[in-house]
C-alpha cells in the first residue's frame, strides 16, 4: 500500500507544481522556497530539538501557547515550526520571530522526508491535529523518533474515509508514539481504526489555552481610544469569498440605525485585501486600510484589517465579532480569540471545523448564530443598543474560554519523557 501511495505522489508532482504555479498568481509567496518542500533546508535550522507541524494558520494559532511554553521550560533546545501554506508560515514567523526556526514540511515522498530528517534530526516531533503523513510516520519509527499528535481530531467523515485502509491505517497508527486527542469521541475513533489504547490520552483542546496578556490589552485599550473612544465598533474576521459583500450590505443598514459605527473588516487570506477593499470601495464606505498607519477620522466608516498577525489586536478594540468562514461552507475559524475578550461572538450555521467548541459556546448563552444579511442586522443591533444584553454574551463567552482550560499542562507533562531533564 505505501509503495503505490509513494508512486502516486511522485506521478502527481508536476500538477502540484502546476498549483503552486497557479496559486502564485493571486499569492506570490505559493512560487517561493520550493526547495524546502522537497527537504532541502540546510542552514535554515538547527539540529536536534523539537521539530513541531502544524499545516495552516487554525493549526500554527492553537501552537502558539504550546511553542511559547516550551521556550521556556526548555530554553536551550532548538525548536523548528514547519506549515504548509504561505499563510501559514507567515503567522509562525510573526507569531514566534526569531524564537524559532521555521521551514516548509517537504511532500510525504522518502528522498525528501529523509534529506529533511538528516538536516533536523530532532529529538521530538510533535504534529498538530492530524496530518497522517504514512512516509513521515514511517522514516520516525525506523529512526526511533518518537512522534506526539497533539490537540488530535478525527471527524466522523474522515475516519469513515481511513476505515477503508483497513489493517495498513492500523499499522501505521500503531507506529505513533503518543496520539493526545481533544476528546473522548475522537479519541474512540482512532481506537476504532487500529490504535491501542496504550497509545491514546484525551488532554481537551489547547485551543482554550489562550489569554490577553497585559501588554495585548493595553496596547488595545492605547488603540481604541484613538480609533474609536465614542463610537462603538465592530469586527468581522477570517472571511471567505461571498462573506465580505454580506458583511458590508450588513454594516450599510446597520449604519441607518447607528451613524457612527465603525467596522473592522479582516479577510481570511491575504489575496483578499485587495477585493475587500475594492469591493468596500464600489460600495461607496469611507474607509482606510491597518497597513496605511492612519487613525480612523470620525467619517471613517471602515477599516480593512490587511496586515497579519495582529487578530488578537484587533478584537480588542471592538465591542463584538463576527467570525467568517461559516456563513459559507467553509467549516468556520476559531471563536475563541474573540471570547478571550469578553465580547460577544456571532457565527453563520457553518461552524464544522469547530464543532465541540461552538456547542459548548452555545449551550453556555456565548455564540449568536446567524443565517444571512437581515439576522446579521438584527442580531448586532441587539447587541449594540442593550449594553446588559451585550456584556452577558461577552461574559459568558470568556467563562466557556476559562472553565475548559488546561490542555497546555497536560500536553507538557505528556512531552516530558522524550525531552531531556529540566533545570528547574
Amino acid at each position: 500500500m505505501t509503495t503505490i501511495y509513494t508512486a502516486l505522489l511522485y506521478l502527481i508532482q508536476p500538477l502540484i507544481w502546476l498549483r503552486l504555479w497557479l496559486r502564485g498568481h493571486k499569492a506570490p509567496a505559493y512560487r517561493q522556497r520550493w526547495a524546502e518542500r522537497y527537504g532541502y533546508c540546510t542552514g535554515k535550522v538547527k539540529p536536534g530539538g523539537i521539530l513541531l507541524h502544524s499545516v495552516s494558520v487554525g493549526e500554527t494559532l492553537a501552537a502558539v501557547p504550546l511553542v511559547r511554553a516550551l521556550r521556556h521550560r526548555y530554553p536551550t533546545l532548538p525548536i523548528t515550526v514547519t506549515t504548509m501554506t504561505p499563510t501559514g508560515s507567515e503567522r509562525a514567523q510573526s507569531a514566534f520571530g526569531k524564537d524559532v526556526h521555521h521551514v516548509y514540511l517537504p511532500y510525504d515522498l522518502p528522498g525528501a522526508i529523509n534529506r529533511f530528517l538528516n538536516v533536523v534530526d530532532p529529538k521530538l516531533v510533535i504534529i498538530m491535529e492530524t496530518e497522517l503523513w504514512p512516509n513521515i510516520i514511517t522514516a520516525l519509527h525506523q529512526r526511533h523518533i518518537p512522534l506526539v499528535i497533539a490537540n488530535a481530531r478525527l471527524s466522523a467523515r474522515s475516519a469513515k474515509g481511513y476505515k477503508k485502509l483497513g489493517k495498513f491505517m492500523a499499522q501505521l497508527l500503531q507506529r505513533i508514539t503518543l496520539i493526545a486527542a481533544q476528546n473522548e469521541e475522537d479519541g474512540e475513533r482512532f481506537v476504532d481504526l487500529g490504535l491501542k489504547r496504550t497509545q491514546l490520552t484525551i488532554t481537551g483542546s489547547l485551543k482554550f489555552d489562550i489569554s490577553v496578556t497585559p501588554e495585548l490589552a493595553a496596547r488595545a485599550l492605547t488603540l481604541r481610544r484613538q480609533w474609536a473612544s465614542r463610537r462603538p465598533v465592530w469586527i468581522a474576521t477570517s472571511t471567505h469569498e461571498g462573506e465580505e459583500s454580506l458583511i458590508l450590505d450588513a454594516h450599510r443598514r446597520l449604519l441607518a440605525r447607528f451613524p457612527d459605527l465603525l467596522l473592522i473588516l479582516v479577510p481570511r487570506h491575504p489575496e483578499r485585501f485587495d477585493v475587500a477593499r475594492d469591493m468596500t470601495q464600489k460600495r461607496g464606505f469611507s474607509y482606510i486600510l491597518r497597513s496605511s498607519g492612519e487613525i480612523p477620522s470620525g467619517s471613517t466608516q471602515v477599516v480593512i484589517g490587511d496586515t497579519m498577525g495582529e487578530l488578537m489586536l484587533l478584537y480588542g478594540i471592538a465591542d463584538l465579532a463576527f467570525v467568517g468562514g461559516s456563513l459559507v461552507e467553509r467549516g468556520g475559524h476559531n471563536p475563541l480569540e474573540a471570547a478571550a475578550h469578553a465580547i460577544p461572538v456571532l457565527m453563520g450555521p457553518h461552524t464544522f471545523n469547530f464543532k465541540d467548541i461552538c456547542a459548548k459556546l452555545q449551550e453556555s448563552d456565548a455564540l449568536i448564530t446567524v443565517t444571512d444579511v437581515i439576522s446579521l442586522d438584527k442580531e448586532i443591533g441587539n447587541l449594540l443598543s442593550d449594553d446588559d444584553y451585550r456584556r452577558y454574551y461577552g461574559r459568558h463567552a470568556v467563562e466557556v474560554l476559562h472553565q475548559n482550560q488546561g490542555a497546555l499542562q497536560r500536553v507538557l507533562q505528556l512531552l516530558e519523557p522524550y525531552l531531556p531533564p529540566r533545570n528547574h
